[in-house]
């Protein structure tokens, strides 16, 4: 994939990329709340919650109250993922996917 075909195609990679990046951060979230406090003043542990915390409110709608925050949080990663499935499905119907050489 060269420079140039990676920039015409923008359009699929960018949300595709934001919502990998989401999705990844939602895991670590995940892994590394098994180790920090839910208060915890660590800068890494503050990041993965502010950039995430917009997915787990959207999660935590559908979701019942009685879930603890980790099923929050896997749940948000699931639903990220049938997402990234859903825009590639839509973007491969449309036939605006690169394609392979």
């Amino acid at each position: 994939m060269t420079a140039g075909s990676f920039l015409s195609y923008w359009y699929f990679h960018l949300p595709n990329f934001v919502l990998a990046a989401l999705m990844y951060t939602l895991l670590g979230r995940v892994i590394l709340g098994l180790f920090v406090d839910p208060d915890s003043p660590n800068y890494i542990w503050r990041f993965f919650c502010r950039f995430t915390d917009p997915v787990v409110a959207a999660v935590a709608l559908v979701t019942p109250k009685a879930a603890v925050p980790v099923v929050l949080w896997l749940f948000g990663f699931v639903w990220l993922f049938w997402l990234r499935v859903a825009v590639l499905y839509l973007f491969l119907s449309m036939g605006a996917v690169p394609q392979g050489n």
